[in-house]
């Protein structure tokens, strides 16, 4: 009883966390989508161009490699579980408002990314180094786009205890739950699994981790949205009356959920929100990684992931929930105003159900490997995230001791997550997260100036027809030591050159 009260206070404080978010993320949306004509539209084309480049300099990652990086941390169980979270407790209608802060706040994901790039730095870390990779993220153009040192140093202090010690276990708590249903496992035994598998390559490094993501996300990504679609089709002729269903349920206008209207907007745009890591930061140490030729190349293509994640994973899991029939929606007060199934638990349990009525008893065993998979490649990115903030922190230093500390730290999470309330996980995770959301969103908006000057830069240069390449210096930009130096490289090599054919 003393866990479920202190689970019940933790949501509490979750819930005053993110319930004015929602206004933020979107209003911030809006803003950035206005300054910027709409980018998220008008330059699809460019981002599907930039994923086609492979090549990417002396080192770095390629755009599409920072793309799947930045999809792990994206798309893991709260593709899932969290979206079955957002029905139960806002309606079939909160996926509308899910599509919509995909759609609208997926600028705040550009803005994010394009800050990152801008203000990145050449890695001082041994393990970086070897991978060829630059380094940057929230902190970094906190610390040099806002010149808040401090404020960067919190961020990666809450960054360093959330990804690495915290947020792990949302994803093993539903891994271990998953397949206790399937498979009647004990929560123990999937976590000594998921333990020694990221023991295996966190303790390769940094270039292991890109590989193997870069591996297992596409697949993961296609299959699922497959799957999801024959769902849907067997259930093809329930789909009009899901779609009135939850465009009603999401205006307030249907006879049982028009109440909850409200829930469904807050809930809608949290789970948007959380599941995209859209304003979170999550994105921006992948993003950072890249090399590219321009910040803007690399926000569009964060930009990109977020529809992927956001109109397509979330989606295709809330649509296959609402046209089964497989979900319940809650009351608020302990009651359910939908009960479709009863007795069964909120979040990938959903899913599992509404695969049973594609192939009965199939669903199971099927949702339980693609979280155990989505999960995994989740944990890659958080602790690749964890162990950014931590070099942030470091600055330079080796920091042989705190680098083990996080590795073992990590996998003592991933174990413990199985074991713990799985209410009281997630609570503490929403709080987690939503702290360190409230802090880039404020900085997100006093560095709208800059995020302006980096898309209009862009977009004169694309409409001279020109390839974009960056000049902070041009642009009255501070702190952008890494492209400062580029510049001064590209001018020396194309001085040599002349002087060469001069000679």
């Amino acid at each position: 009883m003393a866990d479920f009260d202190f689970a019940e206070f933790l949501s509490s404080v979750s819930d005053a966390i993110w319930a004015p978010m929602a206004y933020v993320v979107l209003g911030l949306g809006i803003a950035y989508s206005v300054a910027t004509k709409g980018i998220q539209f008008r330059r699809i084309p460019d981002m599907l161009r930039q994923l086609k480049e492979t090549e990417h300099g002396d080192g770095g990652l390629s755009s599409f490699q920072a793309l799947v990086l930045a999809l792990a941390s994206r798309v893991g169980v709260g593709s899932i579980a969290g979206v079955a979270t957002a029905v139960s407790a806002g309606g079939p209608g909160a996926l509308v408002w899910m599509a919509i802060t995909g759609l609208v706040g997926c600028t705040v994901g550009y803005a994010e990314a394009a800050l990152s790039q801008a203000f990145k730095r050449q890695v001082l870390d041994e393990d970086r180094r070897k991978a060829n990779e630059d380094i940057g993220g929230m902190p970094y153009y906190i610390k040099y786009g806002l010149k808040l040192p401090k404020v960067g140093a919190i961020v990666a202090v809450l960054g360093v205890i959330g990804y690495g010690f915290v947020f792990p276990g949302l994803q093993v708590n539903t891994i271990a739950a998953s397949a206790e249903k399937a498979f009647s496992l004990p929560t123990w035994a999937p976590a000594i699994l998921v333990t020694v598998l990221i023991g295996l390559v966190i303790i390769g490094g940094t270039t292991r981790v890109v590989k193997v993501t870069q591996g297992l996300v596409p697949v993961l990504a296609i299959g699922y949205l497959l799957l999801a679609l024959a769902v849907i089709a067997i259930n093809v002729d329930k789909v009009p009356e899901a779609v009135v269903l939850i465009f009603q349920s999401a205006v307030g206008i249907h006879p049982v959920l028009g109440g909850i209207a409200g829930a469904a907007v807050a809930w809608g745009v949290r789970r948007a929100v959380f599941a995209s890591s859209n304003g979170l930061g999550e994105a921006t140490f992948a993003a950072a990684a890249a090399r590219t030729s321009h910040p803007g190349k690399q926000g569009l293509v964060q930009t990109f992931s977020i529809y992927i994640d956001v109109l397509l994973i979330c989606m295709a899991t809330g649509l296959m929930m609402v046209v089964s029939g497989k979900y319940n929606v809650s009351d608020g007060a302990g009651g359910f105003l939908v009960n479709n199934i009863p007795g069964v638990p909120v979040g990938a349990n959903w899913v599992q159900e509404a695969i049973d009525t594609m192939i009965p008893g199939w669903g199971a065993g099927f949702v339980a490997v693609a979280v155990l998979l989505f999960g995994f490649t989740c944990l890659l990115a958080y602790f690749y995230v964890a162990n950014s903030n931590l070099l942030y922190l470091l600055d330079g230093r080796t920091g042989t001791g705190w680098k083990n500390v996080l590795k073992i730290g990590t996998m003592a999470i991933v174990f413990i997550g199985s074991i713990v309330n799985a209410k009281l996980m997630w609570a503490a995770g929403d709080i987690g997260l939503g702290l360190i959301a409230w802090v880039n969103l404020i900085c997100l908006v006093f560095l709208f100036p800059l995020v302006r000057k980096i898309y209009r830069d862009y977009e004169r240069q694309r409409k001279l027809g020109l390839d974009p390449v960056f000049d902070p210096k041009a642009l009255g930009i501070e702190g952008a030591d890494f492209w400062e130096n580029q510049t001064e490289k590209s001018t020396a090599a194309v001085v040599k050159q002349t002087q060469s054919q001069r000679n």
